[in-house]
């Protein structure tokens, strides 16, 4: 059996449905998919060094190419031979059923035949469980292979008729050439199950065509902003990462490290309370409501659960993070493999001033209900409960009186009190957000008049950008302007932004330039009048994406090579709610 390299991050693609999302290499094999959900076991887990992959590739000599279909998360990979094109449109249908994955792929020759070498080796528990059971039906002109991987269910339908069943490290595989004649197409069809799969298989055609009308329906132009077609393609990605139960993830992987043999790698295939936020509010910049009713209903669910007790990830459907623990596998290259992550025993204070921001957005477009508006109160009781409580802040850290943290529940609080409630609440509200500022003023100020990261540490920091912002302080506050130029001149080079610094070495060294800390820039710079300067660092830090126009969140400037896990979806956001912002004067959200 071939053996299936890993690339760089930025070569590859990828394709979601909600509910889990697969990633393709420019080879045409798919080497990540989680199923049947984003926090479920890998059913391919190629990507971190696991078994089980599910290619479609070129037989001959072939460059590589690739695109998505506008506003829609349809790859086409596009192959160039020495005889002609090939390409294969692949897709996870969408949207998608929480227990069944449906996986789409359609092999078309353009002006020559294509031959192409397929191959199925599906692995559950990341690899560890080989498929079984395996047998092939045929009814009429219908072929199928059926079969079992762990608890899944498993049919391969469409044009299958010519595979066979070969062994691979002892499980069983299943291959085959394929040669679709010039001008015509061929269609294979891959569906995971935790059901019994009763029914006939579906009609590939019926599938293409329900999965672009429904893409269409969740694309809106977007003509009003700026780089209108990386913004659609921004909402797609946050689109494709956010479940039928609003819950987006972090993003669609695990364990990709985010700086070689350091251990910086993490499992993000949760959904974060902030990140959350960070996509609803851009989607209510850009005017995409769906999303934004999304984040606010996944919010105010996790918020009357929990209350002060809120974590900073759940599930996408609202469960508990597991416990992080490794695998056993060698992993992507330069890291090494783990599921869960330890923010499950993390307090993050900001969460709670993010969710009153989310929630004041979506009331300023009178989109909350009585539901919506009862948690804005869970959220702003527990601030009042907890803001003096250390926590571990947005870098997740150590615990300390984190700046960013309460000066972001200052935030949350204002834009509450305009947008959540009526009086007396508005002005409680208010006056807790003054004494948070004050407080933290009396303690978080630098001697040059900027914010400083914490009581006990004097340094600087990307996030401390964001409460101005965010609006927990006037954009003509003196220390507003101070933290600005303080940072331009000691975390910004060359038009890319870093998050603090670790230590005494060059900037760059210690890790790679933080794509959302350069959008958060552009923002601050746009707040403050200095529409060029703003232009600048959004179109910078707009360009450091993947060939498929994929954002990590990360950029290695030296390499410019993408770093961490992929797609990332703050920086998605961040790009999205730059593009509606930066194309009019500044204004409050």
């Amino acid at each position: 059996m071939p053996k299936f390299h890993p690339h760089v991050l930025r070569d590859y693609a990828l394709i979601a449905d909600g509910e889990r999302g697969a990633i393709v290499s420019p080879r045409g094999d798919i080497v990540w998919l989680c199923a049947p959900r984003w926090e479920c076991d890998a059913v391919f887990s190629a990507l971190i060094g696991g078994e089980g992959v599910y290619a479609v590739t070129p037989a001959h000599t072939f460059v590589w190419g690739g695109y998505y279909e506008e506003g829609t998360l349809i790859w086409r990979s596009r192959w160039i031979t020495a005889s002609g094109i090939t390409e294969c449109r692949e897709a996870l249908a969408f949207p998608g059923d929480r227990d069944r994955v449906v996986l789409l792929r359609r092999i078309i020759a353009r002006d020559c035949p294509a031959d192409v070498e397929v191959l199925l080796d599906l692995r559950a528990g990341f690899g560890g469980q080989k498929l079984r059971s395996v047998k092939r039906h045929d009814e009429g002109r219908q072929s199928a292979w059926t079969g079992r991987a762990g608890d899944l269910h498993v049919r391969w339908s469409g044009e299958v008729s010519g595979a066979t069943v070969r062994r691979a490290g002892g499980a069983p595989v299943l291959a085959m050439s394929l040669t679709v004649p010039a001008g015509q197409s061929r269609d294979l069809v891959l569906e995971l199950s935790a059901e019994p799969l009763r029914d006939e298989p579906a009609d590939p055609d019926a599938l293409w065509r329900s999965t672009e009308e429904r893409w269409a329906d969740a694309a809106p132009p977007l003509e009003h902003v700026v780089a209108p077609r990386d913004a659609r393609q921004a909402l797609m990605v946050l689109r494709g990462l956010t479940s039928s139960g609003g819950g987006m993830v972090a993003a669609a992987t695990t364990s990709l490290p985010e700086r070689a043999e350091e251990g910086r790698n993490y499992d993000y295939r949760y959904a974060w309370i902030r990140d959350q936020v960070y996509a609803g509010r851009a989607a209510a910049a850009a005017g995409a409501f769906p999303l934004l009713d999304d984040a606010v209903s996944f919010i105010s669910d996790r918020l009357h659960e929990d209350g002060p007790k809120l974590v900073p990830a759940y599930t996408a459907d609202g469960g508990r993070v597991p416990d992080q623990r490794e695998l056993n596998l060698p992993g992507y290259p330069g890291g090494y493999d783990l599921v869960g992550n330890w923010v499950n025993k993390q307090f993050q204070l900001d969460a709670l001033g993010e969710s009153l921001l989310l929630l004041a957005a979506a009331g300023s477009h009178d989109r909350l209900d009585s539901g919506s508006r009862k948690a804005a109160e869970i959220a702003a009781d527990a601030i009042a409960r907890r803001w003096q409580e250390p926590d571990a802040g947005i870098w997740e850290i150590d615990n300390q009186a984190w700046t960013h943290s309460r000066l972001i529940c200052a935030a949350g609080l204002r834009g509450a009190a305009r947008n959540c409630t009526t009086e007396p609440q508005s002005s409680e509200w208010s006056a807790l957000a003054d004494a948070i500022v004050a407080d933290t003023a009396d303690h978080a100020m630098h001697p040059t008049g900027r914010w400083q990261r914490s009581p006990g540490d004097p340094g600087l920091d990307a996030a401390l950008l964001m409460p101005a912002i965010r609006g927990a302080v006037p954009a003509d506050d003196p220390r507003t302007a101070e933290t600005l130029r303080a940072y331009l001149a000691e975390l910004t080079q060359d038009g890319y932004a870093y998050r603090f610094r670790h230590d005494e070495r060059p900037l760059g060294a210690a890790e790679g330039a933080f794509l959302l800390c350069g959008f958060v820039l552009a923002l601050a710079l746009h707040q403050q009048g200095q529409e060029i300067e703003a232009a600048r660092w959004f179109e910078r830090n707009r360009a450091a994406c993947g060939s498929p126009g994929l954002y990590a969140e990360e950029y290695d400037v030296a390499e410019r090579q993408l770093r961490g896990n992929l797609p990332q979806a703050f920086v998605h956001a961040m790009v999205l709610e730059c593009a509606a912002r930066l194309a009019g004067p500044w204004h409050a959200l």
